[in-house]
């Protein structure tokens, strides 16, 4: 999972295993941020839409952005069309795994163990901040 500014720019990123589902992952990623403050607002996908993640995250400041699931238990909305608006911003986070994609070490994973697969990645961003950023 990654984390990203309004620029696209990886601000944090952190490797799971397979066993978890990632609305139990995404909390921990967003807390492991580099940068000195949390993010204002986390934009995800239509699978993040939980009551429970919406609250844990706001015990911290942070704002979830997710659109409405249709097969949703409670009926009510958490989101409003104000903003959802945000929400076309987030091909910046798909452009990011993008750029990972270049890397042939991320691309098919080759490492047994998920801490040395973490570190290629950490490797991976810190070049893409470097291209970017200079």
């Amino acid at each position: 999972m990654a984390v990203v500014d309004a620029n696209g720019l990886p601000i944090g990123l952190k490797v799971f295993t397979a066993g978890q589902h990632e609305v139990k992952q995404a909390e921990e990623t967003v807390l492991e941020c580099w940068t000195v403050d949390l993010p204002e607002r986390v934009i995800a996908d239509r699978g993040f839409d939980c009551d429970a993640l919406d609250v844990s995250l706001g015990e911290y400041g942070v704002d979830l952005i997710a659109p409405h699931r249709k097969n949703r238990k409670k009926e009510n909305r958490t989101q409003d069309g104000r903003k959802l608006r945000r929400y076309k911003r987030r091909w910046k986070v798909e452009r990011l795994f993008a750029w990972l994609g270049n890397f042939r070490r991320l691309l098919i994973r080759h490492e047994r163990h998920a801490r040395n697969y973490e570190g290629f990645g950490h490797l991976a961003v810190l070049i893409i901040l470097v291209r970017n950023c200079f």
